[in-house]
């Protein structure tokens, strides 16, 4: 059986993921599709809108074969080591491809930007350096290097777009690694990474979707949108859990987490650096609602998204010492599979690269052990009286 490998969050699986799921397994001629998937903390350094079973039930009813949990060190890091993590267990699984959405939509301009920045990687790492002492963003930093090499940008990839920017990355590590596995892209549809619902379309970006839900949405109205097996699981979801997870409903833990530190010691948790943990601590203290609060602390240097990853790592105790102790992967967790899939992995058995895991009891390294912590503070986020379902939740099955 072949396999082909996507990298996904399902936040939450929604038109435009199934027409990625369909044009996938379409481009790569695979048996089988294997999705990589975030855990219960995402790559914008946000809590799961459902968790990850939930996410995975969707993803296994709407076309794919197999999930595997993108573990939190790699979930909730800067794309290049997002990358690192996925495309290192997508090998290891035996996936022959990987196919990614992009703006771009065609593979050749990754090629020849991976083709240049290796050819003039001293001369990009300086003009970043150069661009970010200036004071801007990392991410603006290697949009302006990058601008200056490609000069008017024929016939390169455009990364100043989301998917495109995570596409590279990718194509980079894959590189690298000297990993076999081909890279292929598809056209992002309809709407784009950010946009808000447009009524006029069936397909919506997640970040809409969420949006429209905590505006007050109802079901019926983001239906359209979404696939009807992922609308019964939401509903499923959000009457046991009352709604859905956020940075408004985590901010109560957030605000304790951030205040029971002085600010001295929070910058020993992962990714908060150059003095940022004072105006954390000072936000902390006096906002009440976490929009509030995090207007407060973002600028142009620190993003958004930036910020948030930060607070993710202060939430669930995730230091420096911790993240620089992680090299690679160090096994793959099933969260979920189809019958084409279990009869997949019992063929590949012997061929997978890293111990495949299917129960949390069996997490026992350093890597796994963070993974059942940083579910378990998802689960109190959420509300939960029991924060045990990692232990006793198995692997979904969609037969």
């Amino acid at each position: 059986m072949k396999a082909a490998g996507i990298v996904v969050e399902y936040n939450p699986f929604h038109n435009g993921h199934l027409h990625h799921a369909f044009q996938s397994r379409i481009e790569s001629g695979a048996d089988v599709l294997v999705a990589v998937m975030s855990g219960q903390f995402l790559q914008r350094g946000e809590p799961a809108f459902a968790d990850k079973w939930a996410r995975t039930e969707m993803a296994l009813a709407s076309g794919v074969d197999i999930v595997i949990e993108l573990p939190y060190v790699y979930a909730t890091a800067q794309a290049s080591d997002f990358a690192k993590g996925a495309i290192a267990l997508l090998s290891a699984i035996g996936c022959e491809s990987f196919c990614f959405g992009s703006e771009q939509g065609s593979i050749e301009p990754f090629l020849r930007t991976y083709g240049l920045l290796e050819s003039k990687r001293a001369v990009y790492e300086q003009k970043i350096h150069e661009a970010v002492q200036t004071g801007i963003s990392y991410p603006k930093a290697l949009n302006e290097a990058y601008t200056s090499l490609t000069e008017n940008g024929a016939g390169y990839a455009d990364l100043k777009q989301p998917n495109n920017i995570l596409g590279y990355h990718y194509i980079e590590v894959a590189k690298k690694m000297a990993s076999p596995i081909r890279p292929l892209t598809i056209q992002r549809i309809a709407a784009n990474y950010h946009d808000p619902i447009d009524k006029e379309l069936t397909i919506a970006s997640a970040t809409g979707i969420r949006q429209a839900f905590f505006e007050g949405g109802s079901m019926e109205e983001i239906a359209k949108y979404m696939p009807e097996a992922s609308i019964s699981i939401l509903k499923e979801f959000t009457e046991a859990h009352q709604g859905f997870g956020s940075w408004e409903r985590f901010y109560p833990l957030l605000r304790y987490s951030i205040l029971r530190e002085r600010p001295s010691r929070l910058n020993r948790f992962a990714e908060v650096t150059e003095g940022i943990e004072n105006l954390i601590y000072e936000a902390a203290k006096k906002e009440t609602e976490f929009e509030g609060f995090i207007s407060r602390v973002k600028s142009k240097r620190f993003t958004r998204t930036r910020v948030q990853r930060m607070l993710t790592h202060i939430y669930t105790g995730f230091t420096w010492e911790e993240l620089r102790s992680f090299e690679k992967p160090t096994y793959m967790r099933l969260l979920g599979m189809t019958a084409k899939g279990k009869q997949y992995l019992n063929q590949q058995k012997k061929n997978i690269g890293l111990p495949l895991i299917s129960r949390a009891a069996d997490l026992t390294d350093p890597m796994g052990k963070l993974d059942i912590h940083a579910s378990s503070m998802y689960l109190l986020g959420m509300g939960a009286m029991d924060v045990k379902k990692e232990f006793t939740t198995p692997p979904r099955y969609f037969g």
